[in-house]
């Protein structure tokens, strides 16, 4: 029997989350990309700065590649994102998908330290406030979650406000 290929089910079966308690950092996106959805890995379009910029900024101790995602789980860093079926760029997901009260359980639930949203729109769409008043790096702290940064978003589609900045200063955090 065919069976035919279901975007929403590669994409929860070929990008899980990336979790464990306490661990020191997860980061969290809007979405796969279309790219990190097909192959099932974070961040795996050849574009994207995410993993030079994890090791640039001192975050890991070398670059690793997308489809080493799941080894940063021995070094206390998960992942996910805001839509587990939703994939593709930010204005190409679906509002429907965006689960932030999920997302919260899986907070409560897990307990990182520190939480990185990997750009402005996915911290707006956690916040339920325009990306433009959403400043990068740390935010102020709120009860009952991590730490929370924001960081720039390092898509290939976002060249033009790009900035290593709050990645350095995620690192220097977390280091503490």
């Amino acid at each position: 029997m065919l069976r035919t290929f279901n975007l929403r089910e590669a994409t929860i079966d070929r990008l899980p989350d990336q979790l464990r308690p306490d661990l020191r950092l997860v980061f969290v996106g809007t979405a796969a990309s279309t790219r990190s959805a097909a192959v099932g890995h974070y961040y795996a379009h050849p574009g994207n700065r995410f993993w030079q910029a994890i090791h640039e900024a001192g975050i890991t101790p070398r670059r690793y590649q997308p489809s080493e995602f799941r080894e940063l789980l021995e070094l206390g860093i998960g992942f996910t994102d805001l839509s587990k079926s939703g994939a593709g760029m930010d204005h190409q997901i679906e509002a429907a998908s965006i689960d932030v009260p999920g997302f919260r359980a899986k907070i409560k639930k897990y307990r990182p330290k520190t939480v990185a949203f990997t750009s402005k729109k996915a911290a707006s769409l956690f916040y339920g406030r325009p990306s433009g008043v959403i400043s990068l790096g740390r935010q102020q702290p709120e009860e009952n979650l991590p730490d929370v940064f924001v960081l720039a978003s390092p898509s290939g589609a976002a060249s033009g406000h790009w900035t290593l900045r709050p990645w350095r200063e995620l690192a220097a955090w977390i280091a503490v």
